[in-house]
């Protein structure tokens, strides 16, 4: 999943919601460097990838996708599920998705200090940009794919099919649009098991 849908299942703490957008930023062990709510937000993200990488619903989403974009299919499903978020957002939550955005940009900018520093550099371009916002829209999710292919060619120095993938999308947008609206209501019940596992935990106090 990509943003919007990790900040939807980050709940309303401000930790978690740093956490949940942070575990891409944050690789390999996680430490004891974060607010515990922030350690446990990263940890859900990287199990909501874990979760929706092996679900069959996605997999199938992927294998949608042409041949020569096959490689690539992942980045566009995820993508396009933040765009069918945006499309039934009223169907998941009472919100305005609109505030919903701004809040999550305030939070950002208030709390940008304990970012990642690479979170923290593009984050003005992110807020300036819109980046939440744009999923509204095939358009806006053209433009963020294009943005992930220039990314590519730069870091790899040679082009990819990535660009135009939105194309993708649009040809296959009921198809999606129906597995999305399968696949969301699992994803929210697996995040909320997590939690209430979580609450289980037992809690030791220190031997005196």
């Amino acid at each position: 999943m990509n943003y919007l849908a990790h900040i939807f299942l980050a709940g309303d703490s401000e930790e978690s919601v740093l956490g949940n957008l942070m575990g891409d930023f944050v690789k390999g062990s996680i430490g004891n460097g974060f607010h515990p709510e922030i350690e446990k937000g990263i940890r859900t993200h990287r199990k909501v990838d874990v979760f929706t990488d092996s679900h069959e619903i996605f997999r199938a989403s992927k294998k949608l996708m042409s041949p020569e974009r096959r490689r690539f299919a992942g980045v566009i499903i995820d993508l396009a599920f933040d765009h069918l978020l945006s499309k039934n957002w009223a169907s998941y939550s009472d919100d305005d998705l609109g505030n919903f955005i701004r809040d999550t940009y305030a939070l950002l900018d208030r709390r940008k200090a304990m970012l990642p520093e690479r979170f923290r550099l593009f984050l003005p371009r992110m807020i300036e940009e819109d980046w939440l916002g744009s999923y509204r829209t095939l358009e806006g999710t053209a433009i963020a794919l294009d943005r992930i292919s220039e990314r590519l060619r730069r870091r790899f120095h040679r082009e990819n099919k990535l660009r135009g993938a939105i194309e993708e999308v649009e040809s296959n947008y009921k198809e999606l649009d129906n597995n999305f609206n399968m696949f969301f209501p699992e994803l929210i019940s697996f995040v909320e098991d997590l939690k209430i596992a979580e609450q289980a935990e037992p809690r030791f106090s220190p031997v005196r």
